[in-house]
């Protein structure tokens, strides 16, 4: 019996060691959370904080990763409200201070030297796998915040996005709607087979125009910010297998197409990443993976949207204050 008690205590030792080891170094046991929204499908739960991989990730109480703000701008502020998916938000992968949102406020941090601003507010809506309908259903439900500029991030893959769902909150293990009672189940579960919802299938199934639905979704945004007195800048990011040769597959220089047409018609500023990272000597190290930016990456995309905002806002505070 005591040497049974002792195996029982050694082992009970090394599960809490595994604990405490899986939460500090790796962060699991405190996953950001997710909520249910019907029409933007899901969220960010509001107010969290957590790190993961060393990664610090804060939420707001308006589901962005970005610090506290005021619903209303002050005069003073530059405000810019950055909508995206994963690659706006950076994911668990992505320290706070390198998401595009953090190293876009520092690009635009000069202009705090002139009259017209005393800070920069860049706000991150944004959560993994979002389209153009998720991002323009949240702009419908929080408005721009007063921001004098909408930054709407996409890539390739958005343009044949699906209609949003509530469905994978709390079923799939990338969208928990709850913390684990332990970093190891955690960490099991990630091991384990995975299948997502069966109901996703459906979604996945989609008929009708899909690019066409999300151009659509695309245009109302443009208009939305209008209607609020903000300046509208579409910037699509390419994935890594459509730098160079072959460059994207025939279905996509379609859609692609269809997204330059549509913006010339409706007169939408729009940014095409392609060309600027077919030009860079090494593109490769601009990614994580064949979608995700890695922090040079989000530098120079960053730097390339703070170009394109720099004229304009540094012109209409002018006229603001």
């Amino acid at each position: 019996m005591k040497a049974l008690l002792i195996i029982l205590g050694v082992l009970l030792g090394l599960v809490v060691a595994i604990e405490i080891g899986l939460r500090l170094l790796f962060g699991l046991g405190k996953p950001p959370i997710y909520i249910a929204d019907e029409e933007i499908g899901y969220l960010l739960a509001p107010n969290q904080k957590t790190t993961r991989m060393g990664n610090r990730i804060a939420i707001n109480a308006y589901s962005m990763r970005s610090d506290t703000i005021t619903p209303e701008r002050s005069p003073s502020t530059l405000r810019v409200l950055l909508l995206g998916d994963s690659i706006v938000n950076g994911g668990w992968w992505t320290d706070q201070d390198e998401t595009l949102s953090a190293l876009l406020t520092t690009q635009l941090t000069p202009l705090t030297s002139q009259p017209a601003f005393e800070q920069i507010e860049v706000l991150n809506a944004s959560a993994n796998s979002w389209g153009p309908r998720n991002e323009l259903a949240y702009l419908r439900k929080f408005g721009t915040f007063n921001a004098q500029a909408v930054v709407l991030v996409i890539n390739t893959d958005d343009l044949f996005a699906t209609a949003p769902t509530p469905i994978p909150v709390g079923r799939d293990r990338n969208y928990p709607s709850h913390r684990p009672p332990l970093a190891l189940i955690e960490a099991i579960n990630r091991f384990l087979p995975y299948e997502s919802p069966p109901e996703m299938a459906a979604v996945r199934a989609e008929k009708g125009d899909r690019v066409g639905f999300n151009l659509d979704a695309i245009g109302h945004a443009y208009r939305l910010s209008q209607e609020a007195g903000a300046e509208f800048l579409l910037v699509m990011t390419p994935l890594l297998r459509e730098i160079g040769e072959p460059g994207p597959r025939d279905y996509e220089i379609k859609a692609r197409n269809r997204l330059k047409g549509f913006t010339e018609d409706q007169q939408i500023p729009y940014i095409d990443g392609l060309p600027l990272f077919n030009n860079a000597p090494t593109p490769e190290t601009w990614y994580r993976d064949h979608i995700h930016l890695s922090p040079q990456g989000n530098q120079q995309v960053s730097e390339v949207i703070a170009r394109s905002l720099e004229r304009h806002l540094s012109l209409v505070k002018t006229t603001d204050k």
